[in-house]
């Protein structure tokens, strides 16, 4: 990767493509069935990817489509908020914005989904017109779109020659989510997806499921040899392969409040290190400290 990925226009370093929903849960990590007071924010992978990085002084841009209704009005507003660029993001009058719960209990956290037909899944390649490629550093993905609706799918595949084309580096997340679908099913499709990516993230425990591997060179093989995977394992720590160096750097010993957003933040962090030039470990480093945020928060994205 070259040294700084940071452009010197006035345009997004990196560009997040993907579904953002209302996201409500409790403002105490309390059941969501006793629960009495919530917090409606913005979830969504790539979303919150966005969000942390123009947190951390980076200029990040969101593409996708939301619900011409109050919820999808009310997502455009706190993107903006955290100065996210909106600038690429639809609003469908005829397909409602997304909405999910989170159930916090004793031992993890239940998501709970009503997703189906939103505006977000009727998006195809027409979305990518508008792209300004030629300025474009990174494009950041995940493995969620693919599972929204052959549409979204049809997007993917076509994000990516087209990112390859224009020379901007492809950041991928395979973000296996199996409310959307099943790992027989996702298993082959995220790995094509890996395939075409230069930086691919991916958990230890999702793999295993997917490809019957979490070992990370066994992976870094199975997946293309990528400029760089970065194989996540939970509390134990993050492991970066590429063809020059395998390094693992342990994560943060930190009281966990709730763990979903935790992966996305440690993506923006790492994307973060990747847009200053900061070499394998530092990127981890940077990945972990972004995730023990999310982590301490009931909130998918939380710079508190």
């Amino acid at each position: 990767m070259p040294e700084s990925l940071n452009p010197s226009g006035d345009g997004p370093a990196v560009l997040c493509l993907g579904e953002t929903m209302a996201l409500v849960a409790p403002a105490a990590a309390e059941p969501l069935e006793t629960a009495e007071s919530f917090v409606l924010s913005a979830g969504g992978a790539e979303s919150t990817v966005a969000l942390y990085l123009s947190g951390a002084g980076h200029r990040a841009a969101w593409l996708s489509r939301v619900g011409d209704d109050p919820l999808g009005r009310r997502l455009l507003r706190q993107m903006q908020t955290h100065e996210v660029d909106i600038s690429l993001v639809g609003l469908d009058p005829s397909a409602p914005t997304g909405v999910y719960f989170k159930d916090p209990g004793e031992s993890a956290t239940t998501v709970y989904y009503y997703r189906s037909g939103s505006a977000a899944s009727t998006m195809g390649p027409s979305v990518l017109h508008d792209v300004n490629w030629a300025q474009l550093p990174v494009l950041h993905l995940s493995g969620i779109t693919a599972g929204l609706s052959a549409s979204c799918r049809a997007l993917l595949h076509a994000a990516f020659p087209t990112a390859r084309d224009h020379g901007t580096l492809v950041s991928f997340d395979v973000n296996h989510r199996p409310g959307l679908w099943s790992a027989e099913e996702a298993a082959p499709v995220l790995a094509e997806c890996a395939r075409q990516a230069d930086l691919v993230f991916v958990g230890r425990d999702e793999a295993e499921t997917l490809w019957g591997t979490g070992d990370s060179e066994e992976l870094y093989e199975l997946l293309g040899a990528p400029q760089h995977l970065v194989v996540k394992d939970g509390a134990v720590g993050a492991t970066d392969v590429s063809a020059a160096e395998s390094v693992f750097v342990p994560a943060h010993t930190i009281d966990v409040v709730e763990v979903v957003g935790a992966g996305d933040a440690f993506a923006a962090g790492y994307l973060s290190g990747v847009l200053t030039g900061e070499q394998p470990g530092a990127r981890l480093a940077l990945g972990h400290t972004l995730a023990a945020r999310a982590l301490s928060s009931v909130h998918d994205f939380d710079l508190v």
